[in-house]
């Protein structure tokens, strides 16, 4: 199953940056705002997830939960956590198998290599579980704030 607005979001399980495993139907009658990101530690993603924490509050005020997800494992989402203060979960998705169903495990390149990886990209899921919106080849600048006025444009608080 891949995802496509409209349809049930495809499921997943993976094991957050606190141990526990999360699955996506735990989170059934919440927003839940899906964003891939390619490395913890690199600057881009370090802006984008500190932007989703410095707006977190809204985000939970709208019924909505924040999961960022990558490749690496979680001893290095927990680093992230700690040196960012990141109040959400960080999911390890180190089969990108979760990132194939989301299909952002794309070609890039970078220095003249080319290699798989995350194309930056974020999903809102309803609290019926069906994908909403989808950003992809996200630019860092102004996203969080896009997600967070979609939300709340399609929420009834």
């Amino acid at each position: 199953m891949t995802a496509a607005v409209g349809k049930k979001a495809p499921q997943f399980e993976l094991v957050a940056s606190n141990g526990e495993t999360v699955k996506l139907s735990d989170y059934k009658g919440k927003y839940v705002v899906v964003y891939f990101y390619p490395k913890d530690m690199t600057p881009g993603c370090t802006t984008e997830a500190c932007d989703f924490r410095d707006y977190h509050k809204e985000f939970e005020g709208l019924n909505a939960v924040i999961l960022g997800v990558s490749p690496d494992p979680v001893k290095s989402h927990e680093k992230f956590i700690k040196k960012h203060g990141l109040p959400f979960l960080l999911l390890a998705d180190e089969n990108h198998k979760v990132a194939e169903a989301y299909d952002v495990w794309k070609p890039k390149k970078m220095f003249g290599k080319e290699f798989l990886g995350i194309e930056r990209s974020t999903f809102i899921i309803d609290p019926e579980g069906i994908l909403v919106k989808e950003f992809r080849k996200v630019k860092v600048a102004g996203h969080v704030e896009e997600a967070l006025e979609f939300i709340k444009s399609h929420s009834d608080k």
